[in-house]
């Protein structure tokens, strides 16, 4: 058995890589766009700027020195060129790929860095992968500018994964909703009927408000808005507005809310105040034919009937009165079970007329 040449055995001494291995070396040279590592080849592995970073502007120098340990994967061997290309951002991308695989899987929440807005969602990176998140699920809100995300930190999950399409799918949308409901759960879990709440209007419709509870919304009709006449609420409140409401009703995720607290009830100490006999002021809230109804106080209403406006004949209240007028008048009636007052502005006259009489 012959023996082998020094050459030989040195040549036999060099390990060989192929595309495709992962290899680790040392750093024997660093500059500011190239790091050259002994990796145990015959050549020495190159790891360039656009294969250790996508910041075209990185000072390699910055990143590591002559000594350090590396881990790159092999993208090209050849022996004519005298060199190994190494990549440590492919290395970075198939380790994330696989992460992003693992989270796919097991339906793991992820977290990554938003490097690019596109026209329709997000390009973020974990670990060097890249996953695409659709405008549809970035929130669960329809949000138009999306910019503001841009360099954020933010959580998802991947929805759908094929790598070899260039297909990863991440969904940030079904995340918030989950939250969402957790907290609605949690709220409505230490929530009780009579509960007195500070909201803030989300909402304003013809019919009443949306008022947000901290994390679930409930409805204050336009009924329960004020223990006096509210035709628009949107002359009441306006979004952002915070207001104090009672918990008037549950019924299963739904919350009616009130503004009409008991102890501000205008019929508490109507007996005294409208008793028969009693001359009241008020103005003139509407008209119908047969009379007009007459505001006493916020929520407490008499009517005038046109028999008892005047002493002489009067065909419809319209004749004499107009809507916002102040009149005085004398209760000549008051039922406190059917919150019905009766008034009588002729019946002053009268009184006037004994008065005078005597």
């Amino acid at each position: 058995m012959s023996e082998m040449s020094f050459d030989e055995m040195l040549d036999a001494s060099f390990k060989t890589v192929h595309a495709g291995d992962v290899v680790e070396g040392t750093v024997i040279s660093v500059k500011p766009d190239e790091i050259i590592l002994n990796i145990g080849t015959k050549a020495d592995g190159v790891i360039t700027r656009s294969e250790y970073s996508a910041d075209s502007n990185l000072d390699l120098t910055t990143v590591t020195s002559v000594g350090s340990k590396m881990e790159a994967v092999v993208v090209k061997y050849s022996e004519v060129e005298g060199q190994v290309t190494l990549s440590c951002r492919r290395l970075a991308q198939e380790r994330g790929n696989k992460k992003l695989e693992e989270a796919y899987n097991n339906k793991e929440t992820l977290k990554g860095k938003v490097v690019k807005v596109l026209k329709g969602g997000l390009s973020v990176v974990v670990d060097e992968a890249r996953v695409f998140i659709p405008a549809s699920l970035v929130s669960d809100t329809y949000e138009k500018d999306l910019s503001k995300y841009e360099g954020q930190e933010i959580e998802f999950i991947i929805t759908e994964f094929n790598p070899h399409k260039r297909r990863i799918i991440g969904n940030r949308k079904v995340l918030l909703v989950e939250e969402k409901q957790k907290r609605q759960e949690d709220l409505l879990a230490n929530l009780k009927v009579g509960d007195v709440i500070e909201g803030t209007v989300k909402n304003v419709t013809n019919f009443g408000a949306f008022i947000d509870l901290g994390g679930i919304d409930g409805l204050l009709h336009i009924s329960e808005m004020s223990w006096g006449r509210i035709d628009n609420p949107g002359k009441v409140f306006k979004v952002g507005d915070k207001t104090k409401v009672f918990i008037k009703d549950i019924h299963d995720h739904k919350i009616a809310l009130s503004m009409k607290f008991p102890d501000e009830n205008p019929w508490n100490n109507a007996a005294e105040k409208y008793a028969v006999g009693n001359i009241v002021h008020g103005k003139v809230a509407r008209m119908t034919d047969f009379g007009a109804f007459i505001e006493l106080a916020p929520g407490v209403d008499a009517l005038l009937h046109v028999s008892q406006i005047s002493k002489d004949h009067v065909d419809k209240p319209s004749d004499v009165l107009k809507v916002g007028q102040e009149i005085d008048a004398k209760v000549v009636e008051f039922r406190e079970a059917d919150h019905k007052i009766s008034l009588s502005i002729k019946a002053m006259d009268d009184g006037k007329n004994d008065s005078d009489a005597e």
